[in-house]
């Protein structure tokens, strides 16, 4: 019987490597010098799997390459340097570890906040070159200083905590934390991003990488900050708008950064941060650690091992983790659960602390428990960055941020054949969004309570407004002007001269300067721009 190939093209740890060689029936392989493309998809041609850290790129083409890969391991959490659509096209499972580095990334965000404030790095140096300059290196107490916490996942808590045992007074800022789970860690949550960190002393960033984090805190909002603020950031290299901050290094509004992660990695030399007074920086250290390096690396190895030997499928970015058996019974709703979670998580009212999910029809008579997951996955990819939750991991994630989860079924007759309804609620305020196959076609049926038929594809833009004629013709008019195409329509009210709610399918994304021109009509109540992808 032929071997098991497995591929290590990057470092991980000695015990990882050493459990897969203990199995006899694989052959393992550690090539560390594949940066070369053409390199890599050489030496992966007869791989079943691959693993790697982030120096190396699996790329479509490498996949290709590979015709026998069954699966990738990720030692770590982002998944940026793997082409997981080539993965997903050919059925290979691509897996990570997103738990493996909490502790080791939250200690360097805690370390580098109190090299800050005691400017540790630069009395060294002071100390290196032969001199002896106290006076210049006079820092400042973190007891009974403010600190915003941006984002409060896993990290972001084990840095509250650390902060809380310094007597450190914590906010956090999170949109997608409950108010119970924030009692329950002892900081006080702040309704909006400005309300948390116009009152901080420091400010440590927690969140994961997306369109609405990005440049989090721009030249508008480090103008808000305190004088004298200090700031940490070990998460993701463009939350901050760097220019803005080395803008604010030199005139001294800012009292200080420390940087772990930056928007180019490594930096150019000419790099405007590096040349701003103030600072501490290293280079992307939040996981160097050898416990973290050692746990992500066994991790990783038992979960390529489980899932050579038996078909094991665990912490999966691409897969659920089902026999074969039961995906071809909720296949065909995986994926349109995933979907239903990703656009409710859009219309949610603020700080939801319940998901309901019920299902009417057949559907309520199978086992929808991985549907469930895949509606959890996509409505907490927003909250928690799409690298970091998973089928497997997102009953976690949900419950660390003090988000509640149910599923009710109901397997006899309904208005539909298949109905799944997903409901997001804070206590007061309740977003609902159902949908149903045609035909085998997924479609958008309810929102809120109202009829409506849309497919979930490209940008669906709702509008609610004031039920009464010449609406359509003006919100048309702003974006027939705007160059943008609507390509589907579909109309609802609750009553006559009551609420209108209007879904366009749209061709491109309208910018936000359209949005805020589209707000300005009269009438119009409330307008949700939402991304299916």
């Amino acid at each position: 019987m032929s071997k098991l190939r497995i591929l290590v093209a990057d470092p991980i740890s000695d015990k990882g490597i050493e459990m897969l060689k203990a199995e006899p029936s694989f052959e393992v392989t550690v090539n560390l010098g594949l940066k070369k493309e053409d390199d890599f998809a050489a030496a992966a041609k007869d791989a079943h799997a691959i693993i790697v850290r982030s120096g190396v790129k699996v790329t479509a083409k490498v996949i290709e390459a590979a015709s026998g890969l069954k699966c990738i391991g990720r030692a770590g959490v982002g998944v940026d340097n793997i082409d997981v659509p080539a993965a997903s096209k050919r059925g290979v499972v691509v897996m990570n570890t997103p738990g493996g580095n909490t502790i080791s990334t939250a200690e360097q965000a805690f370390t580098l906040m109190m090299s800050l404030a005691r400017k540790t790095p630069q009395a060294h140096a002071s100390i290196v070159a032969g001199k002896w300059d106290r006076k210049s290196f006079s820092g400042t107490e973190v007891y009974g200083k403010t600190l915003s916490v941006l984002g409060m996942g896993r990290i972001g808590a084990e840095f509250a905590k650390r902060a809380k045992a310094f007597g450190m007074r914590v906010v956090a800022y999170d949109p997608y934390l409950s108010k119970n789970r924030a009692e329950s860690l002892g900081v006080e949550l702040c309704e909006d991003l400005d309300a948390a960190v116009i009152q901080a002393d420091f400010i440590t960033m927690h969140m994961p990488m997306t369109a609405e984090t990005k440049h989090m805190l721009n030249e508008t909002r480090i103008a808000k900050l305190k004088k004298g603020v200090r700031i940490i950031n070990c998460a993701r290299g463009g939350l901050i708008d760097d220019h803005a901050l080395a803008a604010a290094l030199e005139s001294g509004h800012v009292g200080g950064a420390a940087v772990d992660v930056f928007e180019v990695e490594p930096p150019p030399a000419d790099y405007a941060l590096l040349r701003a007074p103030n600072t501490v920086f290293t280079p992307h250290l939040g996981a160097s650690t050898e416990e973290a390096q050692e746990n992500v690396g066994i991790e990783i190895a038992e979960a390529v091992l489980h899932n050579l030997l038996e078909g094991t499928i665990v912490n999966a970015i691409n897969m659920p983790n089902v026999d074969p058996k039961i995906l071809a019974e909720v296949g065909p709703f995986l994926r349109f659960g995933e979907l239903l979670g990703r656009l409710i998580s859009q219309i949610s009212p603020t700080r939801a602390n319940e998901l309901r999910i019920n299902y009417s029809g057949k559907v309520g008579s199978i086992d929808t428990t991985l549907v469930s997951r895949a509606v959890l996955k996509g409505y907490l990819e927003r909250a928690a960055g799409p690298d970091a939750v998973n089928y497997i991991n997102a009953a976690g994630v949900a419950a660390n941020l003090g988000l509640a989860f149910s599923e009710t079924r109901v397997p006899g007759p309904s208005e539909f054949h298949d109905l799944i309804e997903v409901q997001a609620t804070n206590g007061t305020d309740t977003a609902t969004i159902s949908g149903t196959f045609f035909g085998g076609d997924p479609r958008i049926v309810k929102i809120n309570g109202r009829r409506v038929e849309a497919r979930p594809e490209g940008t669906l833009l709702l509008i609610e407004n004031i039920d009464r004629p010449g609406m359509i013709a003006a919100y048309s008019t702003i974006l027939g002007e705007n160059q943008v195409n609507i390509a589907d329509m579909s109309l609802a009210r609750n009553k006559e001269g009551g609420t209108a709610l209007t879904i366009l399918t749209l061709d491109s994304p309208p910018a936000e300067a359209v949005i805020k021109e589209l707000e300005k009509i009269e009438g119009i109540k409330r307008i949700h721009c939402l991304s299916v992808s």
